[in-house]
């Protein structure tokens, strides 16, 4: 977009010939009068931009591990937001801009959650490490820059937002009427397999496909999830404890565990004394991959909108 602006509240002129900054303002959020600043500048530039609302766009939530300088809180900052099982929070959801407000005050003190704050063609905004919020709009953003100016952030133009989706990858499949096809031959085929709903990055729901669930499941699935097959879990637990003890020599690993009553749950184990407690009480479990290259699901797509057209942004 035409106008777009790094805003922080870093003075600029105390960045080196790199552009790195060498003053002594804290790369956290204050939580008080700057943190508020921040949070006036997305408003005004979205009231140039003449938008009342924004979509969600690459929503996350924190995995095991933490970048943020701040620790992540329970929750992810979500509570208050959307529901506990975070049903609402997806891809392409619209929120209010006072719900897209406090979402941007948890990204700015690292509370677990991300996402981009979007409206097609008109208003984004995105937020970075260290304080650094990226606003663009397609209407001049004068008042916005008044605003900023005399509440002591400092606005600089720039070409694009270092978080702007870009992907040479070509799209993904869509999650259509012969993708579910695929789907029940798989499931006659091999028997039961389980479904991995990622619904926003770094958080899967997992489901167990039988040919009479197999509708059931659809019907509940999130919005633009991406969706991946996988065979089910195997009842041999005790190959699965050596495989968890293999899979923990290289630090964590990852296991999907069915409880005695069906249901399917994942966690992560980074030692090996939780390897008993994670396969108590489960009658069948599976090691799952960790690495991009053990990354091997039967089948996988995305959820189209219902025009059929896949707009998520899944990289592959």
């Amino acid at each position: 977009m035409p106008h777009t602006y790094r805003v922080t509240k870093y003075d600029p002129a105390d960045r080196d010939e790199n552009g790195a900054y060498t003053g002594s303002e804290d790369s956290v959020s204050d939580h008080g009068q700057v943190e508020t600043a921040y949070l006036a500048a997305f408003a005004a530039f979205a009231e140039d931009a003449g938008v009342d609302h924004v979509l969600l766009r690459e929503p996350a939530v924190a995995a095991f591990f933490n970048f943020g300088l701040e620790p992540n809180i329970d929750g992810h900052g979500l509570r208050g937001l959307f529901p506990e099982d975070l049903s609402g929070y997806h891809d392409g959801a619209a929120v209010s801009l006072d719900v897209a407000r406090e979402l941007l005050r948890g990204m700015l003190r690292d509370h677990g959650a991300w996402c981009c704050l979007e409206v097609e063609g008109r208003f984004t905004a995105h937020v970075g490490y260290d304080q650094y919020l990226y606003l663009a709009s397609s209407a001049p953003p004068d008042r916005a820059l008044s605003c900023i100016e005399s509440s002591g952030l400092f606005a600089e133009r720039i070409d694009e937002s270092p978080y702007l989706w870009q992907s040479d990858d070509p799209p993904a499949r869509a999650a259509d009427s012969t993708f579910w096809d695929e789907v029940r031959a798989l499931v006659i085929s091999r028997g039961p397999l389980m479904l991995e709903e990622t619904f926003v990055q770094n958080a899967s729901r997992w489901h167990h496909l039988t040919l009479d669930r197999i509708e059931q499941v659809r019907a509940g699935l999130t919005p633009r999830a991406r969706l991946l097959i996988w065979p089910a879990p195997s009842t041999d637990l005790r190959a699965v404890r050596k495989d968890l003890r293999r899979a923990l020599r290289d630090g964590f690993a990852h296991v999907v565990s069915q409880g005695q009553d069906g249901v399917l749950t994942d966690r992560h184990l980074f030692r090996r004394r939780e390897v008993k407690a994670a396969l108590t009480g489960v009658r069948a479990a599976m090691v799952m991959p960790v690495t991009v290259d053990e990354h091997h699901p039967l089948v996988t797509a995305v959820l189209p909108d219902p025009d059929g057209v896949v707009r998520a942004r899944w990289t592959p």
